[in-house]
């Protein structure tokens, strides 16, 4: 693997050293956060020896949403998008646990209505676990600000200006002893977290907003739906959900690419359960763990050969 300062990244067609990817300081995106982007994982098989990238078609169908949403001119096709991240890994010799952000960007000189300019960068980095081995979980607060909605600034937009909402909130949670927060969105009801999805468990039944409550149509909440039903033969119910049912829940964990499953501890600093993992949380991230790392065959087609 390259050092740190060897470290390359996709720019605009080629493989460079990071400190040759520059854009312009004018442009859309450097002003106004005119981006799109993915984040994707990928997982480290020892016995196979082998890197699996995790859903990587439906990360660049979502990517390719994204672009049309924001009415970017791009030409950028599937194939490409598919095998640019698996080029850039390779080049950098991963074997190990890796994030990879894939970003579209407008670049050039122009305004925050521009539509041209069409580039990308991906950029791997090498990264373990989201939160540290030595905690079981986090506490949260719910965020006096508001999620985005689909009126203003759409969350199923993924792009780097509605992180700003994210930050906001992030910001505010840790400032008041927090690990993290929780949004709810303008019917006031739960929404998700920042760049997290959320799920409850209530009398056994998995539920979590639906995709109607302001949340990113997340790639990582599908995943614990279809492994929710089908492998731990639970009831999944998709329904908007109240903040005080969080009080009085069983379990509670976010979930996303980035940050796998964290459970939920504690929310307004009222202890979930008796603060411990709960056993559907953990059944859950046990199995998830073994899907994307290739320990399961039958979800072998979710994954992408880097080597």
């Amino acid at each position: 693997m390259l050092t740190k300062n060897e470290r390359l990244i996709w720019f605009k067609g080629n493989i460079v050293p990071i400190e040759e990817a520059k854009i312009n300081v004018l442009s859309p995106t450097s002003q106004f956060g005119a981006n799109v982007f993915e984040g994707l994982r990928a997982y480290w098989n020892e016995k196979e020896q082998q890197l699996y990238v995790y859903k990587l078609q439906e990360h660049t169908q979502r990517l390719q949403k994204s672009i049309k949403m924001m009415r970017f001119n791009s030409d950028f096709t599937d194939e490409f998008l598919n095998q640019s991240v698996i080029d850039i890994i390779k080049a950098n010799n991963f074997k190990e646990d890796i994030v990879c952000r894939q970003t579209v960007f407008l670049d050039g000189f122009g305004s925050w209505a521009s539509v041209d300019s069409v580039e990308m960068f991906i950029a791997p980095i090498a990264k373990g676990r989201a939160y540290p081995e030595d905690k079981i979980g986090i506490n949260v607060c719910i965020s006096s600000w508001e999620r985005i909605g689909d009126k203003s600034m759409s969350p199923k937009i993924k792009m780097g200006a509605n992180y700003m909402n994210s930050r906001a909130g992030q910001m505010e949670a840790v400032r008041n002893g927090y690990d993290s927060t929780i949004f709810l969105n303008d019917n006031g009801k739960v929404s998700e977290g920042p760049g997290s999805c959320l799920f409850m468990v209530r009398d056994g039944v998995l539920i979590t907003p639906p995709v109607t409550a302001s949340i990113l149509e997340s790639i990582t909440r599908n995943t614990i739906i279809q492994i929710a039903k089908d492998d731990l033969g639970l009831e999944v119910i998709e329904r908007d959900i109240d903040r005080t049912e969080l009080y009085i829940a069983d379990e509670i964990f976010m979930c996303g690419t980035a940050v796998e499953i964290v459970p939920v501890l504690s929310v307004d600093r009222l202890d979930v359960s008796d603060t411990k993992k709960g056993k559907i949380t953990q059944e859950l991230e046990n199995l998830y763990f073994d899907i994307v790392r290739g320990n399961i065959e039958k979800y072998k087609n979710t994954l992408t050969k880097v080597y």
